[in-house]
């Protein structure tokens, strides 16, 4: 959707109109899907929906509209992302927080669970790419050895690129979720993607990964 369709169904909505604020939220259901996607453990994925927590979002945006449209200290996809990201913060607490065994894992959950994008999808992701024959018979063991590079990399820096690359968030949305400026969550986003892309070099298989 673009922006003056944005602003516009915005005004709706503030305005009290029911049906541009469903047009809004549906607008951005695909984005949030693959937020989402990037952030559901293999073991919730069994258990949760995507789907069922982003129309749990839906409804608690719907609830909250008012208070958004008094303060609206962020942009409103931000805001619904927020929404749904509190939602999957609880679906991990009731699935899987007493059965963690990462003990990092645990002491994250206990001090407010940080939805990172997890090295296991973005190297699902990026094997995306990969779709030849020849190319499919390694992807286990490219599958290995990307989620090992991925896990040497400083966390910020897969979170820069998975904000940017693969949820496809503007850098201006980038900057206000890492809380830096914008030249900052610029620089940091190219030199993480510098970093990842030297890395993939080194990993026999990857060498043309077809990456812009």
């Amino acid at each position: 959707m673009d922006n003056g369709s944005t602003e516009d169904l915005l005004k709706r909505a503030s305005g009290g109109d029911r049906s541009a604020l469903g047009d809004l939220l549906e607008s951005h259901r695909e984005r949030l899907r693959r937020m989402l996607a990037l952030r559901i453990e293999g073991r919730l994925g069994g258990r949760v929906d995507a789907s069922d927590i982003i129309q749990d979002a839906f409804l608690e945006a719907s609830r909250r509209i008012e208070e958004y449209f008094r303060e609206p200290s962020m942009p409103f996809y931000l805001w619904v992302r927020f929404i749904a990201s509190q939602r999957l913060q609880a679906m991990y607490r009731e699935h899987l927080g007493a059965q963690k065994r990462d003990a990092r894992r645990e002491v994250s959950l206990e001090k407010g669970f940080s939805l990172d994008a997890t090295s296991k999808a973005l190297a699902a992701h990026l094997l995306g790419k990969l779709s030849t024959p020849s190319q499919a018979a390694v992807r286990e063991e490219l599958r290995a050895k990307l989620r090992e590079t991925l896990d040497s990399m400083e966390p910020a820096d897969r979170e820069v690129i998975a904000l940017r690359h693969f949820e496809q968030l503007g850098n201006v949305e980038v900057a206000h979720l890492l809380g830096l400026d914008v030249s900052a969550a610029s620089k940091r986003y190219h030199r993480a993607l510098r970093r990842l892309r030297d890395l993939l070099q080194r990993i026999p298989g990857m060498a043309e990964y077809p990456w812009k």
